[in-house]
């Protein structure tokens, strides 16, 4: 079964940075694509960045131009680099497969950013 281990939020200020990262303790990146998604309290779960076994990626427009994802399969790691930060970018961050979560969610990373 493979665990996916979210870490690297935080309290940041409105323009801030922050680089997240997802390990998995299986090779699942060279078959899967991946990708991130956040939670804010009352809201459903969302996509904001993904990336294919190839290499492609993709982001909503909420996010398309602020937020980076990236791959690093010989660690088994997905990362997200997050600049100019806003508050409503507040949320628990999970990664998972994407377009379909295979695998059970990790806690995820909490992430606040404050005006």
């Amino acid at each position: 079964q493979v665990q996916l281990v979210e870490s690297g939020g935080g309290l940041v200020q409105a323009g801030g940075s922050l680089r997240l990262s997802c390990a998995a303790s299986g090779s699942i990146f060279s078959t899967y694509a991946m990708g991130w998604y956040r939670q804010a309290p009352g809201k459903q779960r969302e996509l904001v960045a993904s990336i294919r076994n190839i290499g492609t990626t993709n982001y909503p427009d909420s996010v398309k131009g602020r937020f980076t994802i990236s791959r690093d399969a010989a660690k088994s790691t997905v990362y997200l680099q997050m600049n100019s930060l806003k508050p409503d970018d507040t949320a628990v961050y999970y990664c998972n497969t994407w377009p379909v979560s295979l695998y059970e969610w990790g806690q995820g990373t909490q992430v606040t950013v404050s005006s």
